[in-house]
């Protein structure tokens, strides 16, 4: 392999610009040499400004030269199915955001050549790399809180997406939730065994026509025992809320917070605090760690921490999610595997 990881980035959105500035910029071991967008003009335009080489709006471009070794796909999910495979049959790693599907057919189609390819598949559940949320993993499992029984998160947007995205997001569920299904069975170590989900359209009118909603609850089960909650909502007109909570037999695990910075304003009308605006501020970190963690397992020849495993086990929570709200029944989880 050449001194350095030589990536291509497609789809550049404000994920995808994200994972090309910070190998352009942040990780000594990569290199970007493409990058490709649905429009010519926005490809070019991030090609200059981080010096990116090559730029273009045909993504066979990037699957079919031979000189890149990593592919990272932040397209929208539609796409992901057939990229994963050009990029694993012409023996590209892969990074690729969540989820790593729209359909649990789909994901087993990409594993199977992803495995037969026998590159690297790492997929973008960033909340694993956020350093708060590390600290509660390694808190837990070194039985700090005694045994975990109960998970809770949030998650919170500060508003909804637009409309055409919204209809072709594959719902709250697969779309907002599937963070907190992916970190609860990685806190707890244990996989989902049930759930049953709830939802409504309070704020916006037009999730109806896109039979989807706007703030959601889904009940868990797992197969160690415990129980949890998740809140999803695209209705936090205040900022970004993303929090979890870890609780144990001995104790609790409380995992993020509304504060951006640590700092309080005291005037005449009270007492105040800025609040976190939007996902990129609050994971920023978390970004970037993803990020290095992928290019030094292609370098190291390591199998990532988060793979297209973990990702079918998201997918599955979310399909079934999906299915209670519809149905208003709770839907059992085949058991899968937890890492």
């Amino acid at each position: 392999m050449a001194e350095k990881v030589r990536c291509a980035v497609v789809g550049l959105g404000r994920v995808g610009y994200s994972h090309a500035e910070n190998l352009a910029t942040k990780i000594k071991g990569a290199e970007v040499v493409a990058v490709a967008a649905a429009r010519q003009e926005r490809a070019a335009a991030v090609a200059r400004e981080l010096g990116v080489d090559k730029s273009t709006n045909r993504p066979d471009d990037v699957f079919l030269d031979p000189q890149i070794d990593a592919v990272i796909i932040a397209t929208p999910t539609s796409h992901h199915r057939d990229m994963i495979k050009k990029a694993a049959q012409n023996g590209k790693h892969i990074f690729v955001e969540k989820p790593i599907t729209q359909t649990a057919e789909e994901a087993d189609e990409a594993t199977r050549i992803v495995h037969e390819n026998q590159v690297l598949c790492q997929v973008g559940f960033m909340r694993r790399f956020d350093p708060a949320y590390a600290e509660a993993k390694k808190r837990v499992a070194a039985g700090d809180i005694g045994k975990p029984i109960y998970f809770k998160g949030v998650s919170r947007d500060p508003g909804s997406p637009p409309p055409d995205y919204i209809a072709h997001s594959g719902g709250i569920f697969l779309d907002l939730s599937i963070h907190d299904y992916d970190i609860a069975r990685y806190l707890l170590g244990a996989e989902i065994a049930s759930v049953t989900a709830f939802g409504n359209v309070l704020a916006h009118p037009f999730m109806k026509e896109c039979n989807d909603v706007d703030q959601a609850v889904t009940y868990l089960t797992f197969d160690s025992g415990a129980s949890g909650d998740v809140e999803s909502s695209r209705n936090a007109f205040y900022g970004y809320d993303i929090r979890g909570e870890v609780i144990g037999t001995e104790g609790s695990i409380q995992i993020g917070s509304l504060r951006h910075h640590d700092l309080k304003i005291l005037t005449p009308a009270g007492k105040t605090h800025d609040i976190i605006p939007d996902f990129p501020t609050k994971f920023k970190d978390a970004f970037l760690l993803q990020m290095i963690h992928f290019i030094e397992c292609i370098r190291d020849k390591q199998k990532p921490s988060v793979t297209e495993t973990d990702a079918k086990a998201a997918l599955l929570i979310a399909e079934a999610a999906t299915k209670s709200y519809r149905t208003g029944a709770t839907v059992e989880i085949a058991s899968g595997v937890c890492q």
